[in-house]
């Protein structure tokens, strides 16, 4: 029997280790693979002498930590590219709502949609986000409000996980909004959420992470700290979008429940953000729906830098704010949006999407014992994945050592 699997080499690799400094490149090396694992990489003159099972050369091309996308909503009923049309011709979102549209309008055609129909269009997206280079994927619900359908889309989302190489994370995503049947009571939707969508999920291990957003039109903090203390008990950990649109004390509330990652943030104050950084929770941002709604307050960058939060960058997919299926463009937005550095926008796709989901210690770097999740690149230098829009120069995509394109 081989002592590794596969041998690649004549590669250049850029590991994103944490404390790395440019991009942790390594040229001129190699990466060998055994079990799925990463099990040596290095410059190729250290190349130890072993057996392998298939060796092939990349002459030259660069490897990377496969891209992981912390934040999406992949599966859904309909679209919204109509409102999205209606906008542009300045039909303000408060009017499509009042006329049935918004996010009501995709929690329709979310509870009407077969689950055949649900899991084809989400592999589809999901089958997008691969051919970018993406390997882990994590899909919330969000758009049934009612027990059944939240049920049915984590239940898709699982699906999609078997079905695919892709690995999928799952968040309950319940407390997205308040649904029609419970306008003016929130708090006895949260009671829902709590008594009777929770325990169906921990029984039938339908979810990895409890999820809500926090806004006026939405969920307060005190509401949603009663969610958390109830998923914390069940054993979920949390996350939360937090100060996307107003400064809510996002930042704060997911900080208190040690959050694996607060999401937007645009309107965090650095009270905040110093509170994000002593909880070790990592801030996702979301450079796709800041662009489709044409906001103007950047995220705080400075102060997530200043105090050394971990910053990730995710799609948001979704059909009425963030219609993007490619994490490479992500980060291309993001360097141009936000004015990221490109090292912090791959680091943002990789080692940190990893952190946000509690998966550091598997993924999201090029190190001994990690998961063989590698992008293969046909690219000059690392800092090309941010700076070209509209190409895609993914060669290959390695998943536990497969290829998967």
């Amino acid at each position: 029997m081989a002592d590794w699997d596969l041998l690649l080499t004549n590669a250049n690799i850029a590991t994103m280790r944490d404390g790395a400094v440019d991009y942790g490149v390594i040229e001129e090396a190699a990466v060998a693979i055994a079990d799925g694992r990463i099990a040596w990489f290095g410059p190729m003159r250290e190349l130890p002498r072993k057996s392998v099972e298939e060796n092939r050369s990349l002459a030259g091309r660069w490897i990377t930590p496969a891209l992981i996308d912390c934040h999406t909503h992949l599966i859904f009923g309909g679209d919204r590219a109509s409102e999205y049309e209606r906008r542009l011709t300045g039909v303000s979102y408060e009017e499509i709502a009042a006329e049935g549209g918004g996010i009501l309008s995709t929690v329709r055609a979310t509870r009407e949609a077969e689950i055949d129909s649900l899991f084809e269009d989400g592999l589809q997206r999901l089958r997008q986000l691969a051919a970018s280079g993406v390997a882990t994927v994590e899909i919330k619900s969000g758009y049934g409000l009612d027990v059944a359908t939240e049920l049915k889309m984590l239940g898709v989302a699982r699906d999609l996980g078997q079905a695919s190489a892709v690995s999928v994370q799952t968040s309950l995503l319940a407390a997205h909004t308040v649904p029609p049947e419970y306008t003016g009571k929130p708090d006895q939707y949260i009671d829902l959420i709590i008594n009777e969508m929770l325990p169906e999920v921990v029984e039938r291990e339908l979810a990895d992470a409890v999820d809500a957003y926090c806004e006026a039109f939405a969920f307060d903090a005190p509401q949603i700290a009663k969610l958390f203390r109830a998923a914390s008990k069940a054993g979920l950990r949390v996350k939360l979008h937090a100060d996307q649109l107003s400064d809510g004390g996002g930042a704060e509330l997911a900080a208190h429940f040690k959050a694996l990652s607060a999401d937007h943030l645009e309107y965090s104050n650095e009270t905040g953000i110093r509170a994000l950084a002593n909880a070790g929770s990592t801030a996702v941002l979301l450079p796709g729906a800041f662009l489709t709604l044409r906001e103007t307050q950047l995220p705080p960058l400075a102060a997530l830098r200043k105090h050394g939060v971990p910053i990730a960058l995710a799609t948001d997919c979704n059909p009425g704010t963030s219609p993007l299926c490619s994490m490479p463009e992500a980060m291309a937005l993001a360097s141009r949006l936000f004015s990221m550095t490109p090292e912090e926008c791959l680091a943002g796709a990789t080692r940190e999407a990893a952190r946000a989901l509690g998966l550091l210690p598997s993924r999201g770097t090029i190190e001994r014992g990690k998961r063989a999740d590698l992008a293969i690149w046909n690219i000059n230098h690392p800092r090309d994945l941010s700076y070209w829009m509209g190409r895609n120069p993914l060669q290959e995509l390695l998943i536990e050592g497969i290829s998967n394109h």
